[in-house]
């Protein structure tokens, strides 16, 4: 169910929010629940979209961008004007599929590290979406790959927590400029 809030899908000079980075405090808290869908939360919609083409990214999670809100932006065609995005409120996972596939992940919130991460095949959501309205989505491929990703975000959780590959993790992470204890595995 994509998005009716459109925002010219292009770089900006300066993006609108700032990003935070693997090892700030912000990116381990739990989101909250959004208990208000208004314009100002559409706002917040439109500055994480417009952040996220500015960093070309395909997701950003509130918690990215120092905002403790369970909200979600996606758009996996960035590329293509027509595409809209699509905006997760309070996104719960209803079921996953037991066929696990691996694949390359980045992170705007880490930056040129790039790794490979078990998921789910397909996910199943129920969702807001920016007018409160409730929805459901199944996904795979990278849409599904995408959602669970900023999910993590919202839980506190970053893709190289799930990387199961450690010395290339660590390495990766050094030559980058970060620090492998900012990584918390989960089980």
């Amino acid at each position: 169910m994509p998005s009716d809030i459109a925002v010219e899908k292009k770089k900006l000079k300066n993006s609108p929010l700032k990003l935070h980075y693997l090892g700030d405090r912000v990116l381990r808290q739990p989101a909250r629940r959004v208990t208000k869908i208004d314009d100002e939360l559409r706002q917040l919609v439109r500055e994480m979209l417009q952040t996220m083409y500015s960093k070309d990214g395909i997701g950003l999670a509130a918690p990215q961008v120092g905002i403790n809100k369970q909200l979600i932006v996606i758009d996996c065609e960035p590329d293509k004007r027509e595409a809209p995005a699509l905006v997760l409120i309070n996104p719960v996972i209803k079921q996953v599929s037991s066929e696990l596939c691996v694949a390359q992940e980045g992170c705007l919130s880490i930056p040129k590290v790039y790794l490979d991460v078990k998921r789910p095949q397909v996910v199943e959501i129920a969702y807001k979406d920016e007018y409160g309205r409730p929805k459901t989505l199944k996904a795979g491929d990278l849409l599904g790959r995408c959602i669970l990703h900023e999910m993590d975000h919202l839980n506190g959780v970053v893709f190289v927590d799930r990387v199961e590959n450690s010395l290339s993790l660590a390495q990766e992470l050094y030559k980058n400029g970060f620090s492998y204890q900012a990584v918390k595995p989960v089980a």
